[in-house]
C-alpha cells in the first residue's frame, strides 16, 4: 500500500475514532455525586472521600461509568462552588492523598472520575480576591471586575455589582456576593485556570470536567453572556485540556434550549448537557403525551455524535423527579426507561434511583442519600448535616435491594443493557408513528440489529396500539422478526418487516397496561 493510501486510511480511522468518542463512552451512564450528601465515613455527619470509596462497589454496581463529583476544592459553603484554594481539597472531605486513592480505587472499577471545575468565579475568601480588595495596588486587582458605580443591571436583569465592604465601590458577582466574578479579559486569569486544570489532570489523575456557568466566563461591554469571549476561551481551554490529557471528557453547562446550546460547538468542550431533553422526557411523562418527545434528540442526532450531549432528568438545582412527578413511582421508571434507551451520554443525579424526593430551596435538593431504614439514615452514624427526607425510612437502597420490581432495580436493569446491547448503547434513534398519542414508539438500531421501545405514558390500558415507520430511509432488513422482551415479563407479537424495509400497522401487543415501557430486542429468523 502507498505511503498516501497509507496516510488516508489513518485519516479515515482518525476521524472514526473522533465520531464514535472515546471507548468509555460508549453505552456509558454518568453518575451525578455530591460528596457531602453521599457516604460519611466517620461519623460527623459530613459525607466524605473515604466513604465515598467504600461506596464504589454500589456504584459499580449501578453500571455507571462515570462519575462527576460536584465541587471537592476547598469553600467557606456547604456546595463548594465558592472556591478559596482550587489546589486543595475540601478538608470535611480528606485530604489530597484521600482524593488520589479515590481516583485509584474508581479507576479499578473501570469508573472514570469528571469532577466539577468552577471557571467563572471564585471565593470572596479566596486569597486573590481579598488582595484586591484591600490593595488597589495588587496585581490581582485585575483578576476581577471593579468600578465606582454599578455598571447597569446583570445578563438577567439583576443587580450584579456588590458594594466593597473596604471602600466605596463595587465589584461584579452575577450569582452572589460572595462569588465574585473572575475577569478572563486579564491574560493571567486564563493562564491560571489552565494550570489548575494542569493539576487536576496530572496530579490528581482526573479524566475530565464538568465546567460550571460557562456562558458567563467573560464579559465584552453590554454583552454579559454567551459572548465571543467566552467561545475564544473554552476553544483554548478545551484544546488546553486535550493537550495535558488526549481524550479528557468535559461537559458544559450552558443552561437553555438546543439553540442557546449550539453556539458552544464544535470545537469547545466535549459535550453540553441537554436542559432542553430533560423538558421534553419530563413533560411527555407528567402530561401522558408522547408530542414532542423526540424532536431535540433528532435534532442533536443530525448534528452531532451522541457522546457530545448529555441527557439527564434532574441535577442538583433542580426539583427531584419523583417530587416534580407527584410522588408517582410508575411515572419516574418511566421517565428512566425513556432517558436510557434514548441516544446521548445521559447522566443521572444521586438518590435518583431510588426515588428520592426534594424541592427548592437548594439544601433540600442535595440531601443525603438514603442507604438503610435507620437512624442517620445509613449515611452516617452521627448527626447529619441536613435533615433527610420525610420519607426516608422507606424509601432506600436497602428496601429497594430485594424488590426486583423496585425503582432502583430498573435503573440498574437499564443501564446495564445499555452497556451491554450495541442497539441501546450506540444504535441510531429512528422514530416511529403510533396510533395513540399516549403511545411513544421508535427504534435504536445499530447495523441489522434493533431495539425497539414502546412506551405508554397514559394512565390508562392501551389496547390494539398499531405502529409503523415513515417513509424515507428503510427501518430495518426484510423478514420476520421475534421480538424478546428485555425488561422481562411478555414478549411482543411477532414483527413483519416488508420488502422495502417499513414497519406497517405493527401491534406489538395487544394491551399496553399504564405507564408501562415495552423494550424489545428484535431477532430476526
Amino acid at each position: 500500500m502507498s505511503i498516501l493510501l497509507l496516510a488516508c486510511a489513518a485519516t479515515a480511522s482518525l476521524a472514526a475514532q473522533r465520531a464514535a468518542g472515546p471507548a468509555w463512552t460508549r453505552g456509558a451512564v454518568c453518575y451525578e455525586v455530591f460528596v457531602r450528601s453521599f457516604y460519611d465515613s466517620n461519623g460527623d455527619g459530613i459525607g466524605d472521600l473515604n466513604g465515598l470509596i467504600e461506596k464504589l462497589d454500589y456504584i459499580d454496581q449501578l453500571g455507571a461509568s462515570c462519575i462527576w463529583l460536584m465541587p471537592v476544592a476547598a469553600s467557606p459553603s456547604y456546595h463548594g462552588y465558592d472556591v478559596s484554594d482550587y489546589y486543595r481539597v475540601e478538608p470535611a472531605y480528606g485530604s489530597n492523598d484521600d482524593f488520589k486513592r479515590l481516583v485509584a480505587q474508581a479507576h479499578r472499577h473501570g469508573i472514570k472520575v469528571l469532577v466539577d471545575m468552577v471557571l467563572n468565579h471564585s471565593s470572596s475568601e479566596h486569597p486573590y480576591f481579598q488582595a484586591a480588595l484591600h490593595d488597589t495596588a495588587s496585581p490581582y486587582r485585575a483578576w476581577y471586575r471593579f468600578a465606582p458605580q454599578p455598571l447597569g443591571k446583570g445578563p438577567h436583569g439583576g443587580d450584579d455589582w456588590h458594594r466593597s465592604p473596604v471602600r466605596d465601590e463595587y465589584y461584579y458577582g452575577v450569582f452572589w456576593s460572595g462569588m465574585p466574578d473572575l475577569n478572563y479579559q486579564t491574560p493571567a486569569v486564563r493562564d491560571e485556570m489552565k494550570r489548575i486544570a494542569t493539576f487536576w489532570l496530572r496530579e490528581m489523575d482526573v479524566d475530565g470536567f464538568r465546567l460550571d456557568a460557562v456562558p458567563y466566563l467573560v464579559e465584552e461591554g453590554s454583552c454579559l453572556m454567551g459572548c465571543p469571549g467566552t467561545h475564544a476561551f473554552l476553544h483554548q481551554y478545551a484544546a488546553h485540556v486535550d493537550s495535558v490529557k488526549p481524550g479528557a471528557y468535559t461537559v458544559g453547562e450552558a443552561w437553555g434550549n438546543i439553540n442557546a446550546m449550539m453556539p458552544y460547538y464544535p470545537d469547545q468542550l466535549t459535550s453540553y448537557f441537554g436542559f432542553e431533553l430533560a423538558d421534553s422526557l419530563l413533560s411527555a411523562v407528567r402530561t401522558g403525551s408522547a408530542a414532542g418527545l423526540l424532536t431535540g434528540f433528532l435534532r442533536l442526532q443530525d448534528t452531532l455524535p451522541a457522546y457530545r450531549w448529555s441527557p439527564f432528568l434532574s441535577n442538583h438545582d433542580q426539583t427531584r423527579v419523583l417530587t416534580a412527578l407527584g410522588g408517582d413511582f410508575a411515572r419516574a421508571k418511566l421517565a428512566a426507561t425513556l432517558l436510557l434507551t434514548l441516544p446521548g451520554l445521559p447522566f443521572v443525579y444521586y438518590g435518583e434511583e431510588i426515588g428520592m424526593t426534594g424541592d427548592k430551596p437548594d439544601p433540600r435538593l442535595r440531601t443525603p442519600m438514603q442507604w438503610a431504614p435507620r437512624p442517620g439514615v445509613g449515611f452516617t452514624s452521627g448527626t447529619p448535616w441536613e435533615r433527610p427526607q420525610p420519607d426516608s425510612l422507606v424509601t432506600n437502597v436497602a428496601t429497594e435491594e430485594g424488590d426486583p420490581r423496585s425503582l432502583l432495580n430498573r435503573y440498574r436493569q437499564l443501564i446495564h443493557l445499555r452497556r451491554e446491547n450495541q442497539a441501546l448503547g450506540t444504535g441510531r434513534l429512528v422514530p416511529l408513528a403510533s396510533s395513540s398519542t399516549s403511545v411513544a414508539a421508535y427504534l435504536r438500531r445499530a447495523g441489522d440489529h434493533a431495539v425497539l421501545i414502546v412506551a405508554n405514558l397514559g394512565g390508562a390500558p392501551a389496547s390494539g396500539v398499531s405502529i409503523g415507520s415513515g417513509a424515507g430511509e428503510r427501518v430495518l432488513p426484510p423478514g420476520r422478526y421475534t421480538p424478546r422482551n428485555l425488561l422481562g415479563g411478555p414478549d411482543g407479537t411477532v414483527l413483519q418487516v416488508s420488502g422495502d424495509g417499513h414497519i406497517r400497522g405493527y401491534v406489538p401487543a395487544a394491551t399496553i397496561g399504564p405507564l408501562e415501557s415495552l423494550v424489545l430486542d428484535l431477532i430476526g429468523r
